[in-house]
């Protein structure tokens, strides 16, 4: 039962967060380097991923 309320802790909380983190992060590289810039469409990825986990 414990492990199942800290996976539920995890994905109700932790997994946001980091999306949010990543979307912040990409939406920065994209201003100082381009909306081409690899780093930020891979951000933009990881963001979206981590989405889908939730």
């Amino acid at each position: 039962m414990r492990r199942r309320a800290i996976r539920w802790i995890i994905i109700a909380i932790a997994v946001p967060i980091v999306a949010n983190l990543l979307h912040k992060t990409a939406e920065r590289v994209e201003q100082r380097q381009g909306p081409q810039s690899k780093a930020a469409k891979g951000l933009k990825v990881a963001g979206s991923a981590v989405r889908f986990v939730k």
